[in-house]
């Protein structure tokens, strides 16, 4: 049984942010996942907004770290190679009453320490959103608020920690954390075992369960079923800001969103779920669309190529759950952590290893961690010269997979070999986009398959779309 200084449970973009900053220290740090590939959970199904921090009651944890997330995402994004946009935010008024609650939002985002937040008139508005609805009479605009892509963050953050030194263990439900004098022992259902010192809880929908596990029974979390729908990136120009509707006690609502990578998103619903229920449904869709319109009427739904659906995770006390358990020493909350997780999470786990680790362990810097990667969209970027000249060393950057994307055999080879390692088709696809565009990996899902039972080094009847269960064929016809 391998032994560590700590332990970090469940591999989102919060538990892949503390992660890596455990590694900026001399530690000894795994990090443990049930699935069979990081970022499967809330990071899987985001809608990779950078909230400007104007929604959270002031004073809350959700937003202290919403705004010192914000102003440390660019740099966060920038070390590690993933895209990021500051594309700014637009909450729109569609009534006399809703136009009265911007000015309350206003206030709020002020005191919460949001700059340069503005109220635009319906003529403002309309000069930055030619597509806005004409119903709309107003918008407060938050010029801070950005995009950027959540499961390629997270991928990012885990694979930067895993360059430093720590351990991936996938596949490994946590069903036994044991306490002892000096740390705990976590044993997954396939009967592996691992010894840390300190458990950090960040498993999103599952850290009661966690908590619950290591003793401390004070963790209550619900879920919220959030569906979306993805637009081709023909459409993906149509509102350049990411367009909110006035919040409710439920959320954010709906938005109308750019992606980094150029496609228009649509979505989330909220619908209470006591399971984590991922399914998509045609109510949901329609709602979804019926909405949309009514920020933009000419949405060109029928530029749709796919559809999905996540759970957000939130606490009974409905702000983040970010300290260490006060029922057992050594286990450490990162819990009920919903939107605005993603823009919160580098500051969460700064304040998390800067502050709740370093009471229990010693913290010396790591002299040889290197915080940068590789951008995953290097190649692309490229100028003709410059892939020519890539082409001529490594010829498998010269061969299109996916031609939706333009992906090349040589991304997807670094996929597999870079950390963390992609071993399945969605793997490939959440890392390379091959697959992500109008055909849904119609075409290039079998070659993608190819190349990953060659570089694994298995029998193409054990390549997976996903995870166990998920075999893409039974065998050969003929």
């Amino acid at each position: 049984m391998k032994s560590y200084d700590v332990a970090v449970v469940g591999g989102g973009i919060v538990g892949g942010s503390v992660l890596r900053e455990l590694t900026k220290y001399k530690l000894s740090v795994c990090l443990l996942e049930k699935e069979s590939d990081v970022a499967m959970g809330q990071s899987r199904a985001n809608s990779g907004i950078v909230h400007a921090g104007f929604d959270a009651v002031p004073g809350t944890l959700k937003a202290k770290f919403n705004v010192a997330g914000n102003r440390m995402m660019q740099a966060y994004a920038e070390e590690l190679g993933v895209k990021y946009k500051n594309n700014g935010s637009l909450v729109v008024a569609f009534s006399e009453e809703e136009l009265e609650a911007l000015s309350a939002l206003k206030a709020r985002g002020e005191a919460n320490g949001v700059p340069r937040l503005q109220i635009l008139s319906v003529g403002e508005l309309r000069e930055k959103e030619p597509n806005i609805s004409d119903e709309a009479l107003g918008a407060l605009y938050a010029p801070t608020g950005g995009i950027v892509c959540p499961y390629g963050l997270t991928i990012a953050s885990i694979g930067n920690a895993m360059d430093n030194g720590a351990e991936l263990y996938l596949d490994f439900e946590a069903v036994k954390i044991e306490k002892s004098q000096n740390g705990f022992t976590v044993g997954s259902a396939d009967g592996r075992e691992i010894f840390c010192k300190l458990v950090i809880n960040c498993a999103g929908y599952g850290s009661g369960k966690i908590a619950k596990l290591a003793g401390d029974d004070s963790v209550k979390i619900g879920g919220r079923r959030g569906e979306y729908v993805l637009l081709d990136r023909e459409s993906g120009n149509f509102v350049s800001h990411t367009l909110f509707f006035a919040p409710t006690k439920l959320g954010k609502g709906i938005l109308v969103s750019p992606t980094v990578d150029g496609n228009l998103l649509l979505g989330p619903t909220a619908e209470e779920v006591s399971e984590n229920d991922v399914s998509t449904s045609a109510a949901g869709i329609a709602s979804i669309l019926e909405k949309a319109k009514k920020m933009c009427p000419a949405v060109p739904v029928y530029n749709g190529i796919t559809s999905f659906a996540g759970v957000r995770a939130y606490s009974d006390k409905h702000d983040f759950i970010i300290e260490e358990s006060a029922a057992v020493e050594g286990l450490i909350h990162c819990a009920g952590v919903e939107s605005p997780g993603l823009t919160a999470a580098p500051a969460i786990a700064e304040y998390v290893v800067g502050e709740l680790v370093k009471r229990r362990l010693p913290l010396q810097k790591n002299e040889n961690f290197c915080g940068t990667r590789k951008a995953e969209f290097y190649f692309q970027s490229l100028s003709a010269e410059e892939k020519n000249k890539i082409i001529a060393d490594h010829p498998a950057y010269g061969r299109i997979v996916c031609r939706c994307e333009q992906i090349t055999e040589g991304e997807i080879v670094r996929a597999v070999r870079e950390n963390p390692p992609a071993r399945s088709v969605d793997a490939v696809k959440r890392r390379t986009r091959a697959g992500m565009g109008r055909c849904q990996g119609g075409f290039c899902q079998p070659q993608a398959a190819e190349i990953l039972a060659r570089e694994l080094n298995i029998p193409f009847e054990q390549v997976r779309k996903s995870g166990a269960g998920s075999e893409l064929v039974t065998g050969a016809v003929k």
